[in-house]
């Protein structure tokens, strides 16, 4: 899943911490636009208004602004498993927790279409590092959904009928990043303001609260 952090106030930043992020963001945007082979720290640092020394200063090399650009622009895993994955949490209350975690980032904007395009570039032109995205932050989230539906479909070990769970239950809401283009031309409604963003996280845990329901009532019938 990815998940991009939600918008905090910020005390104000020193010269350097705004270098810093002028950086991050020219970069996410020229990575997004032209994958990390063809895009030069020259182009980077041109477009952040800042040096080639910045770079090596901030970053080290182009390899280390590209990881930064990767994983610092989105929330740590921890941080949504807390939201989502306490044991004391009714069904109702963990499925917010996971979708706000899928909803408050698209109220972003271009910052989070970049963001997917970042990832998707990354899928097609892999430099190691979606390997580690999947290793160290879907996997742990994942598994910790797992956890949350074992506990409310009422099962001691995941199967690979809570594992499908999962999946589709984690798909309604990274599906609204991934096909957000599609639902702009097909629906744009459904996406224009911030209120319509919030319908999108009654609807998705009242779907996901269905697809629950159906696995228990399958499990009964079945025996």
């Amino acid at each position: 899943m990815i998940e991009i952090n939600p918008a905090r106030p910020r005390a104000p930043r020193s010269d350097g911490e705004q270098s810093r992020e002028r950086l991050l963001h020219a970069a996410l945007a020229l990575f997004a636009q032209q994958g990390f082979a063809k895009t030069s720290t020259r182009e980077i640092a041109e477009a952040a208004g800042t040096n080639l020394a910045a770079i090596k200063y901030y970053f080290g090399d182009k390899a280390g602004l590209y990881r930064a650009v990767f994983f610092e622009l989105q929330s740590a895993p921890e941080e949504e498993i807390e939201r989502f994955g306490g044991a004391q949490l009714s069904l109702r209350d963990a499925l917010r927790g996971l979708y706000i975690g899928l909803i408050e980032p698209l109220k972003q904007g271009e910052l989070t279409t970049l963001c997917m395009k970042l990832h998707m570039r990354e899928m097609l032109e892999p430099t190691g590092l979606w390997a580690e995205e999947i290793d160290k932050g879907i996997r742990p989230m994942h598994e910790a959904l797992v956890e949350v539906l074992c506990r409310h479909v009422g099962v001691a070990r995941p199967d690979d009928e809570i594992q499908r769970l999962a999946v589709c239950v984690a798909a309604l809401g990274v599906h609204l990043h991934v096909g957000r283009d599609v639902t702009d031309a097909l629906a744009p409604n459904l996406n224009a303001t911030p209120d319509a963003l919030d319908r999108w996280l009654e609807r998705l845990v009242m779907y996901a609260e269905a697809m629950v329901a159906a696995e228990v009532q399958r499990r009964r019938s079945t025996g």
